[in-house]
């Protein structure tokens, strides 16, 4: 096992306690744990991992080494990583971390490096900069990777450019487009944070506020809702006409974010682009609005053009609030440096919507290794399959004590004829 890289190795002790909290509200990926442990579907394999380090991480990494893996950790974003949580892994037998809360950007890419080091089976990414790294630096390593599983809509939008360009060297699954995680994770877990990362930063209050909600995909849908539940205006924008129409038959304004700017009050990207609020837009927001990023990476809002626009940066008005005075006298507040604002200023998604989403991902991965080396798919972005999906969707309605119908026989024999009609 190669050397960890953490902040202290002696916080481990304050980090166990978050991982048993995290443990006791995500029973399916207990479940998971079990029978891991009992079929071993990943023995004798090399995991290398790019993930948020937060206790939710902690457990899907678990559920991986009970399932025989030797898993190799690193953070997906310095300023989400915990440290104590960070020793806490480190302390597990069969896992490495590299990763410090607040590293530079050398060393972050420095500590992906060192989980490769490891030369995996197969990998876990959330963002794309692990299997990007990969194929730009460490080509060597594509022919023994088995598969990978991505967790984002960046991140897999970037795989889908390489595999289009032929560059991608192993498949890899797409479980941001698991129908399990959009409903749990993205719009209810995403939906929550997001707001309470923004509450913890600002205090602010909500109700009467007019928001404005860039993209309406399933996480801006939930933020969305969340805002209005607690007693916003909220304005949506988008580009894509249908999830348009979803908003406005949501009961949502939608606008050209040039045209919802000067009412904005809050403003909150979740469009996994970049640039969405940027120089025009910055110089149309009343004083005082509040800029939020809820997007993988740090490019939705235009920080280098709010910084030349300022002539004055206050940058800790609060923790995760910086103040951009401007030439004529009106005042931005930037949360979390722009960078993703429910694990910056938050704890990131609640427990129980991360046990559906991760419990996606590792049974993803248990079926790539179990496809073998000689099964791949090549250089594919594949979809979730549909039993995996089911098999989130059932586990966790298990651990929620729901039982649902199961089809009769004259049910599946109607089903399955073309000849039955009224």
């Amino acid at each position: 096992m190669l050397p960890s890289d953490i902040a202290d190795p002696g916080l481990a002790l304050s980090g166990q306690p978050g991982v048993a909290w995290a443990e006791r509200a995500m029973p399916v990926l207990g479940m998971l744990r079990a029978s891991f442990a009992e079929r071993q579907p990943f023995a004798g394999l090399t995991v290398a991992c790019c993930l948020h380090v937060t206790a939710e991480t902690a457990v899907l990494i678990g559920a991986l080494t009970a399932g025989g893996a030797q898993v190799h950790l690193a953070a997906s974003n310095p300023l989400s990583t915990q440290d104590d949580i960070a020793a806490a892994l480190a302390a597990e037998p069969g896992v490495t971390v590299q990763a410090r809360s607040g590293v530079d950007r050398g060393t972050y890419y420095e500590h992906i490096h060192r989980v490769l080091d490891a030369e995996p089976d197969l990998v876990m990414d959330d963002g794309g900069d692990l299997v990007n790294t990969l194929h730009e630096a460490r080509a060597e390593l594509i022919g023994t990777v088995r598969g990978g599983c991505e967790a984002t809509s960046t991140g897999a939008a970037r795989l889908r450019r390489m595999a289009a360009a032929g560059s991608l060297g192993f498949p890899v699954v797409a479980a941001d487009v698991s129908a399990t995680r959009r409903i749990i994770d993205h719009k209810y877990g995403t939906g929550q944070s997001v707001l309470d990362g923004i509450l913890r930063a600002t205090n602010t209050l909500v109700a009467g506020k007019t928001v404005v909600v860039a993209g309406f995909g399933p996480c801006g849908s939930g933020i969305a809702e969340r805002a209005r539940g607690l007693g916003a205006q909220v304005i949506v924008t988008e580009i894509d006409p249908v999830r348009a129409l979803a908003a406005i038959m949501q009961g949502f304004r939608v606008l050209p974010m040039s045209a919802a700017a000067p009412a904005a009050e809050l403003v909150i990207t979740a469009t996994g682009s970049r640039e969405v609020v940027g120089a025009t837009e910055l110089a149309a927001l009343p004083d005082g609005a509040m800029l939020a990023n809820a997007g993988h990476f740090d490019v939705e809002i235009d920080v280098a053009a709010l910084a030349d626009l300022a002539i004055e940066v206050n940058p800790a008005v609060r923790p995760h609030a910086a103040e951009y005075v401007l030439a004529d006298g009106r005042r931005l507040i930037l949360l979390a440096e722009g960078r993703v604002v429910n694990l910056v200023a938050g704890e990131g998604n609640p427990a129980a919507a991360m046990d559906t989403s991760f419990a996606v991902q590792a049974l993803a991965l248990a079926w790539l290794a179990a496809r073998g080396p000689d099964q791949q798919a090549g250089g594919q972005v594949l979809e979730v399959p549909a039993a995996i999906d089911a098999e989130a969707a059932s586990l966790t309605l298990a651990s929620l004590g729901t039982k649902i119908d199961i089809l009769t026989p004259a049910q599946l024999k109607y089903l399955d004829s073309w000849r039955l009609g009224s």
